[in-house]
């Protein structure tokens, strides 16, 4: 049976319980045709790129599915007609990969990669040398005069 990865992007409207059966009705909708949701994500509430449908935001799903291809265009007639999906992109692929996408697993990490506010930091202007204390100099010098007396 031919493998599909479909996101689905929801009205921010709706909760998230209402996304949630959402798709439960596209479960129950393949299950009818003999096709089965294989992966699940729900990536959340994330801004647009561009306005749809006078939306700014969306909940975005991401779904694996292995279903014929009768199924997915009931599937996609289905999801045209609901008022509440405002977008909805299926690809035929060759494998499902149960991973999490990096869409996923980048969603904890937003912050991580900045690197701390403030703080000592290696590499500024003084540790390179550049317009720093010239009293190292003058202290080995007073070291070396008091170690000559």
């Amino acid at each position: 049976m031919p493998l599909y990865e479909t996101v689905l992007i929801a009205r921010n409207d709706v909760s998230q319980a209402q996304v949630e059966s959402l798709v439960e009705n596209i479960t129950t909708l393949l299950g009818e045709h003999g096709g089965s949701i294989r992966k699940r994500e729900f990536w959340g509430l994330r801004t647009l790129a561009y306005r749809i449908k006078k939306n700014r935001k969306g909940h975005y799903v991401l779904l694996g599915i292995e279903a014929p291809v009768e199924a997915m265009r009931e599937l996609d007639r289905q999801m045209g007609l609901n008022d509440d999906v405002l977008r909805l992109l299926t690809l035929r692929v060759d494998e499902i990969d149960e991973t999490p996408s990096p869409i996923l697993s980048r969603k904890g990490d937003d912050r991580g990669d900045r690197g701390s506010r403030g703080g000592s930091r290696s590499g500024g202007r003084y540790e390179s040398g550049r317009g720093g204390r010239r009293n190292n100099d003058s202290s080995e010098t007073r070291d070396n005069a008091a170690a000559a007396e």
